[in-house]
């Protein structure tokens, strides 16, 4: 029974607005009342995003994040604010999960095919890739985020695609808190998340999406409600090799794409910054070393495993208890 609100429901109509973004779109659904200046609200929504590709995008060559990438060794670097937010967030998860969450995989991203340098994996870029030295992206990168730069100790390339989006999300939400929006669904491809609940009380029902390569079919529903939701899997872009799925997300410990059992995992977090950063970790962790740390950090998540049978569900919290529906 979904969980009603105590207050009265407000006199409201849904709207929604959305646009272009990172390759993808950006949506929003609210609930609002006629004081909202919709057009003001969709421009400022979609500024928002651009800033975050703007300074986070791998295929802008005159993006922060690639500045930073092409900076001489102990170099310090200037940065926009937001971006060094979320190198903060990055490297805390990649410190947390041991490796499995690596903002420094660029260049492997780009020598499998995946990035912006080329559309097919090459051998010699992935033996060079290879060989470089397995230092912990923390330890290549240090922060001060008081005097808004950064700086390299080792010659890392760095990829924010497994948490950009999320803090997209974030920052979408919190534009729509500036214009006092109360009910809202906002998503960015995989990545959602719910600001209260809909101006009847009821919570905003979002799709788990089954990990079926090329169509979208629903797996299940769960209701969000001041809460965010993220899913990172190998069924939108892969390669196959042989009888092997090899997801474009990469696995720095291994220095190859992620190539175990695990079809999806989706994670609940009350921002979409931590749940799809804590998605992509808990991908290439895999099922037995991912369901243990997932304990571990109290994270509420849904692995879909692929067995011959079919798909396996492993889940935490609430998809521990079955209420995905």
């Amino acid at each position: 029974m979904p969980k009603m609100s105590s207050e009265p429901a407000e006199h409201c109509e849904r709207t929604t607005l959305h646009g272009p973004t990172m390759g993808t779109r950006w949506s929003a659904s609210i609930d609002v009342d006629a004081t909202v200046d919709l057009d003001t609200l969709r421009h400022d929504l979609a500024t928002a995003v651009e800033q975050i590709d703007a300074q986070m995008s791998p295929w802008k060559p005159d993006s922060a994040l690639m500045c930073l990438n092409r900076a001489q060794v102990d170099a310090w670097v200037d940065l926009p604010a937001e971006i060094l937010e979320v190198l903060v967030c990055a490297l805390e998860i990649h410190r947390l999960s041991a490796g499995a969450f690596d903002p420094g995989v660029g260049g492997l991203v780009d020598a499998w095919g995946f990035g912006a340098v080329r559309d097919t994996p090459d051998a010699v870029a992935i033996h060079a890739a290879r060989q470089a030295p397995p230092r912990p992206t923390n330890e290549c990168l240090e922060l001060d985020p008081s005097t808004g730069r950064a700086r390299k100790h080792a010659a890392v390339q760095l990829d924010l695609c497994g948490i950009a989006k999320g803090y997209a999300v974030d920052r979408m939400v919190a534009v729509l808190q500036q214009h006092s929006v109360r009910h809202a669904l906002v998503a960015l491809d995989g990545e959602l998340r719910a600001v209260g609940n809909q101006a009847s009380g009821v919570p905003w029902s979002v799709a788990l999406e089954s990990p079926e390569a090329g169509r979208r079919a629903v797996h299940g529903v769960i209701d969000l409600q001041d809460l965010a939701v993220a899913t990172s899997g190998d069924y939108r872009r892969y390669l196959e090799v042989g009888d092997a799925r090899l997801a474009h997300t990469m696995d720095g410990r291994r220095a190859a794409p992620v190539n175990n059992a695990v079809a999806s995992v989706t994670v609940l977090a009350h921002t979409c910054m931590q749940a799809d950063a804590w998605a992509t970790a808990l991908l290439v962790a895999g099922p037995g070393e991912g369901l243990a740390m997932a304990q571990r950090m109290g994270l509420e998540v849904l692995f879909l495993l692929r067995h011959p049978e079919g798909l396996v569900e492993m889940g935490l919290g609430r998809f521990g208890a079955s209420t995905a529906r």
